[in-house]
């Protein structure tokens, strides 16, 4: 009785900082997208190999108690310090590196990508989409280390990005949208960093130059600077309707998807074009049968809960009194900006195609646990930058 009452004011005592919006807008996007995947997967999981049509809704439901749980923890039982521990930083980055690195050797192969790793009693994951947090909380780490030192020669603040750099080449090789997001978060970290302009520029022009060297050797080596699919995606954006039962299938489903649900949408559990007409329409490109489903209303109001999000990441990376806050703050910023827009603006045909899935609302159990880090994470940050505030 007394452990249950001492937890009780253990929690108690950790609520008074803690932001709820943040949580509490996490939430309604978990729960739409858990509503959305089941709408979107019955009738493919009905014709596939599982025969039940909430296969896939309790796959996500799964995933979406541990991501619940793991928010929990971090804002109310995890120590902040722990994140600016130095054997946490080694680990991440030691065990990130081998978990993509036996991706490519034992990788499990997914619509002819080998990006996930099966694990004996955990089951398959996807290493890449952690690859994404170890990124923020090491940069968050490292640049609050090294900005303290000014004078820090070029050759240090050049060496983390080359490591997380080199690291995310394992991701590039069979998945280029999120080796994408990868790099946003890693340049766009590096540019709020804080350092003197002037290094920020060396620095960027250092790496610009690898980068050109890179896309020679690789000209050089394969005679093409992108590959056959590559090419055929930015074929299909250029043209969208050119090729409307080939390599334009899926772009022209979604646009003919999202320009079915008019202002408010044919209701949830109409839509038409996730009945075989639209490849993946619980992953990639569920915000297109939220569109046909929810009409414009629902589109805006989900979009508004992003906003939400993303503006109380930025605005504490504003108001935070510690460098390492304030990256990480704006690390998940990045993070859940630029997956959102990669992912709307392919399915909308703004951008060329990406595989990028929504955050929050797409099926798939390693990008939602990667996510609901990052929500545990800013929320930690929130309730120590408050803390300081209030101190």
């Amino acid at each position: 009785m007394k452990s249950i009452k001492r937890l009780f004011n253990i929690l108690r005592e950790s609520s008074k900082n803690i932001d709820f919006t943040i949580i509490i807008t996490y939430i309604i996007l978990s729960l739409t997208g858990l509503v959305m995947i089941y709408s979107a997967s019955m009738v493919m999981a009905m014709q596939g190999d599982y025969s039940d049509p909430k296969f896939y809704y309790f796959s996500q439901l799964k995933y979406t108690v541990i991501g619940f749980l793991l928010v929990f923890v971090m804002a109310y039982l995890m120590p902040a310090k722990l994140l600016k521990d130095k054997r946490l930083q080694l680990f991440m980055i030691i065990g990130i590196f081998l978990a993509l690195l036996l991706t490519h050797i034992f990788g499990v192969e997914v619509n002819g990508k080998s990006r996930w790793l099966e694990v004996p009693f955990l089951g398959r994951f996807q290493p890449s989409e952690f690859f994404k947090i170890v990124v923020i909380l090491y940069l968050a780490y490292i640049y609050n280390q090294k900005y303290q030192k000014l004078s820090a020669q070029r050759a240090e603040n050049l060496l983390p990005l080359l490591l997380v750099g080199g690291i995310s080449c394992l991701v590039l090789l069979n998945d280029f949208g999120t080796w994408l997001l990868i790099i946003s978060i890693i340049a766009g970290m590096f540019l709020y960093s804080g350092f003197p302009v002037k290094i920020i520029f060396k620095v960027s022009g250092i790496l610009a130059v690898i980068l050109s060297l890179l896309i020679v050797v690789r000209y050089v080596i394969t005679g093409n600077i992108l590959s056959g699919y590559q090419r055929a995606r930015i074929e299909t954006y250029m043209h969208p309707f050119s090729d409307a039962d080939g390599t334009s299938y899926q772009l022209t489903n979604s646009l003919i998807s999202i320009s079915h649900g008019g202002l408010t949408g044919a209701g949830l559990g109409n839509g038409i074009m996730k009945l075989g007409y639209l490849p993946e329409p619980h992953t990639d490109f569920i915000f297109a049968v939220i569109a046909e489903e929810l009409g414009l209303i629902g589109v805006i109001v989900i979009l508004l809960l992003f906003i939400v999000i993303v503006g109380k990441a930025i605005y504490y990376s504003f108001k935070a009194s510690q460098r390492f806050y304030s990256l990480l703050c704006i690390g998940i910023a990045i993070y859940i900006s630029v997956q959102l827009f990669l992912n709307l603006g392919g399915i909308s045909g703004l951008i060329p195609l990406t595989g990028i899935p929504l955050p929050f609302l797409s099926q798939g159990g390693s990008s939602f646990l990667s996510i609901s880090i990052a929500v545990g994470l800013l929320v930690l940050a929130a309730k120590e930058i408050k803390r300081e505030t209030e101190a």
